[in-house]
């Protein structure tokens, strides 16, 4: 990847003419099966331009109360967009097309904010790396339709929901008006992500990045190492979700365990008992031992296998847990 990278031809992708971001742009455009795509410096700034493109100032989104653009995003949905958000309670990080249908404001009804935007995120961070299914996403699509409604994907861990449901990436480029997807992550990049949707899109997806400061000049050489990615690491994804059920079922062998969430990717939550173990104790001893991680908040603890997490690693954090 870095021998790629200081081999990619660049150019000024302010003016869109870096010959490594608009390879990389048509790479994952073509891939989805849509027709353009926008690089960007990182998977926040693409869901907020995509939030931005699909509502007005007033409006609001719906998705589930665990979504990313709700929690993590520095409440950009109301500082950039004036959107507010409805939350669905949901079964980790994820709801149902009738929740959804349920949740729509009366567009006749001028005293609640006009619905215009649905948010997914596949897989769901919150809830633990879980995969939605096709239909249920299709599900959704259908109200939308019914409602006018726009359909974003929050696909940072897309990646990994493909590698674990055999699903292909046009198969969601069907689906949504507007695709992030991570390159980082999972597929090991230093920074990146990629937003897809219509060639309309993407031309007032231009203007926003630009707006939030988001315009790169030589960003080829950053490009460079998604483009490689895309080629050589989205295959051995399965060998992180191997290492989070290793994981998973170490913890679950633990006494100071309460509870270890179902894991299908690369996302362990678990819980411990706090009458056993406090979480501060249980992170300060892994610290001890050079292995970090943080709090989730609500008494929950994650852990998130990669690339850059080896084979030798893994084997010591397994040692480590069983030694406590």
């Amino acid at each position: 990847m870095l021998d790629a990278m200081m081999r990619a031809p660049v150019g000024d992708d302010v003016f869109k003419t870096d010959p490594s971001v608009n390879a990389l742009e048509q790479k994952v455009a073509e891939l989805f099966g849509m027709e353009a795509a926008l690089y960007f410096p990182s998977g926040t700034m693409a869901n907020q331009t995509a939030i931005k493109l699909h509502t007005r100032p007033g409006d609001q989104l719906i998705c589930d109360k665990y979504a990313h653009v709700y929690n993590y995003e520095g409440g950009g949905v109301s500082f950039n967009s004036g959107v507010s958000c409805k939350l669905i309670d949901g079964h980790r990080g994820m709801m149902t097309a009738e929740q959804v249908k349920q949740a729509i404001n009366p567009p006749d009804f001028y005293h609640s904010p006009l619905t215009s935007l649905v948010c997914v995120e596949n897989t769901t961070n919150k809830g633990g790396g879980a995969c939605w299914s096709v239909n249920a996403l299709e599900e959704i699509k259908t109200v939308c339709a019914e409602n006018g409604l726009a359909y974003h994907l929050d696909g940072a861990r897309l990646w990994n929901a493909m590698a674990k449901t055999n699903e292909s990436a046009e198969t969601f480029g069907n689906l949504f008006d507007t695709i992030s997807v991570c390159l980082s992550k999972g597929l090991g990049c230093p920074v990146g992500s990629v937003l897809v949707g219509s060639e309309e899109h993407m031309k007032k997806a231009l203007r926003i990045r630009k707006v939030l400061g988001g315009g790169m000049r030589q960003g080829g050489f950053m490009a460079a190492a998604g483009s490689y990615a895309l080629d050589h690491h989205i295959e051995r994804l399965e060998e992180d979700h191997e290492k989070a059920i290793a994981l998973g079922s170490t913890l679950a062998a633990l006494p100071f365990v309460k509870k270890v969430e179902p894991i299908e990717t690369n996302i362990v939550i678990f819980e411990l008992d706090e009458t056993k173990m406090s979480a501060e104790t249980f992170i300060s001893k892994l610290k001890g031992k050079q292995i970090l991680m943080i709090a989730m908040g609500d008494g929950k603890l994650r852990l998130v296998t990669h690339m850059d997490y080896s084979d030798l690693q893994h084997e010591k954090v397994l040692a480590v847990l069983n030694s406590l």
